[in-house]
């Protein structure tokens, strides 16, 4: 129950930085942008889904976005640490957090693709 406790805890104050850290200057870079100011500044995640899925980005919401980008990175970085802090030999855990590291980031983002391609916001080609 601990870890459950654990993992929520460290969700929610993940989430919360990475609100104020990369939600908040993307959607404050983003406006000035459109008012002609400012370069675009994509959170790196949105420049993958972009390069990688071909997200169409005249389609997507992108307030939208960067919170479904919030919620992935945050669920991905809580499961991960709770994962390494699951394991007690410090060689495992290492090796048990790269291979999560690798395995669950690319396939929470490739489930964020399959969201928007069913949505129909995915370039064809």
């Amino acid at each position: 129950m601990e870890e459950v406790i654990l993992f929520l805890l460290s969700f929610v104050f993940i989430f919360l930085l990475y609100q104020i850290i990369i939600i908040g200057p993307a959607k404050r870079s983003k406006s000035l942008k459109t008012r002609g100011k400012r370069k675009d500044k994509n959170p790196i995640e949105v420049k993958y889904l972009i390069s990688k899925y071909k997200l169409d980005m005249e389609k997507v919401n992108y307030n939208q976005l960067l919170q479904i980008v919030a919620i992935t990175s945050s669920f991905d970085i809580a499961l991960i640490g709770s994962l390494i802090m699951a394991v007690e030999d410090f060689f495992l855990s290492v090796v048990v957090g790269i291979v999560a590291i690798v395995v669950l980031i690319m396939g929470s983002y490739h489930l964020v693709y399959l969201f928007y391609k069913k949505k129909g916001m995915v370039k064809n080609g």
